[in-house]
């Protein structure tokens, strides 16, 4: 199974076709929120499942603060991240997924790719597609594949 994992595309889907168009064919399609009114658009690009929530930016949107669902034997718990104070460090966030019995924790916000595995959780944000914050500036997505054992692998990958 594979699942682009995006964020922070802000209406702007060129970078997001893009990404589209390398990793095809994908199973799942996961926005970390931040799509500025563009989710119908962004579920017909996609033609698979799409996981969404709404980000500090979502404003008047139907989309929800958090989503829960499952890839393979993993349970996701997706946010934006705002109201986990993200920009401040990973912590609450890791203490609410592992209260809730997380094994993955996705966010967006903060505009920069972050990986962080744990022996119990593990917590990510694929950076932004429209206004990349870290060195660099490059627009990043990640790429989660899940093996025959039914194992995780993550890849950031920039366009």
């Amino acid at each position: 199974m594979k699942v682009l994992i995006v964020s922070d595309t802000h209406g702007k889907e060129g970078n997001l076709k893009e990404a589209m168009e390398r990793e095809k064919p994908f199973d799942m399609l996961v926005h970390c929120g931040d799509v500025e009114g563009s989710e119908e658009k962004i579920r017909e690009m996609a033609g698979c499942p799409v996981h969404m929530v709404a980000g500090n930016n979502d404003f008047f949107c139907d989309l929800p603060r958090e989503d829960e669902f499952e890839i393979g034997k993993y349970r996701v718990l997706l946010t934006h991240g705002h109201y986990y104070y993200i920009s401040m460090g990973t912590e609450m966030l890791k203490e609410e997924a592992r209260a809730r019995n997380f094994d993955i924790a996705m966010f967006g916000h903060t505009h920069r790719p972050y990986l962080e595995q744990e022996r119990d959780v593990t917590v990510l944000n694929p950076g932004s597609m429209s206004y990349p914050r870290q060195e660099g500036r490059k627009p990043s997505y990640m790429v989660m594949e899940i093996d025959g054992n039914g194992d995780a692998a993550y890849t950031i990958k920039y366009i």
